[in-house]
């Protein structure tokens, strides 16, 4: 999973994260809602946005960029897209854009043609690895800890991070235990998700969306090596308890990869 889609999918559960990072309260996440939208002349979207909900007119509209890689275009390409948005969607709102890094040395610095065209504090920027100990612990912020911690202190996080999820209220637990999930296959790419359950006690992990999928993943591989020995698609539906379907569309894959 991409570093970026983990903070996507953060922001989509825990909209609060972003405030938190900037120094802000938490409350504030309530005035928002986090989204996405396209912008028609880039053909493209922007993954990142938050826009202030009806009820709080006043507040600014946010852009996020998360960027775990050095790169020279980030600022150019941010900007470019801010005021196409702007221009396409004309609100009637002042904003800003937020830029986390994993680390100061990935920043190639904001552009000076945009810092003398830009209002003082337009661009914040936030270097992950630099987080102040002091700011207030919270589930949010414990996931992004996380995703840079060093991996002899990723462990001990993780361990922490999942307790503190598991006594989350009930509507949000499951999806930041999924959340979690998919981190720890990211963050320890080396160890099987058996060995994962193991490590960290998941045993609520059968039960979450990214474990039933990474099950099915993990059937479809065999799917060629079982057609191999001679099975039917039927045989193979059988044995890895699948539909028929799924197992033809698997065979079907199979076939346009290897032509």
């Amino acid at each position: 999973m991409k570093t970026d889609t983990i903070f996507y999918t953060l922001f989509q559960n825990l909209p609060s994260v972003l405030f938190e990072l900037m120094e802000q309260s938490p409350a504030i996440a309530a005035h928002y809602q986090f989204t996405s939208v396209e912008i028609k002349e880039l053909a493209r979207r922007l993954d990142g946005l938050f826009l202030p909900k009806a009820d709080f007119p006043e507040d600014p509209i946010y852009f996020v960029e998360v960027q775990f890689q050095r790169d020279d275009d980030l600022y150019w390409r941010l900007i470019t897209e801010a005021f196409l948005y702007l221009n396409q969607y004309r609100p009637d709102k002042s904003w800003q854009a937020v830029v986390l890094w994993p680390k100061r040395s990935f920043d190639p610095g904001i552009p000076l043609a945009y810092q003398t065209s830009l209002a003082l504090g337009q661009i914040q920027i936030v270097y992950l690895d630099e987080l102040a100990d002091t700011l207030p612990d919270s589930i949010g912020l414990g996931i992004v800890k996380f995703v840079v911690a060093a991996s002899d202190e990723a462990v001990i996080k993780a361990r922490n991070l999942i307790n503190a999820v598991q006594q989350s209220p009930e509507p949000s637990r499951r999806n930041l235990l999924e959340l979690i999930e998919r981190m720890l296959v990211y963050k320890f790419a080396d160890k099987s998700r058996q060995e994962l359950e193991a490590m960290f006690g998941l045993t609520q992990w059968q039960q979450t969306r990214f474990y039933q999928e990474a099950q099915l993943e993990t059937k479809l591989e065999t799917v060629p090596r079982l057609l191999k020995v001679g099975l039917s698609i039927e045989e193979i539906a059988e044995a890895l308890e699948l539909d028929i379907e799924t197992v033809r569309q698997a065979v079907e894959k199979h076939s346009e990869r290897k032509s």
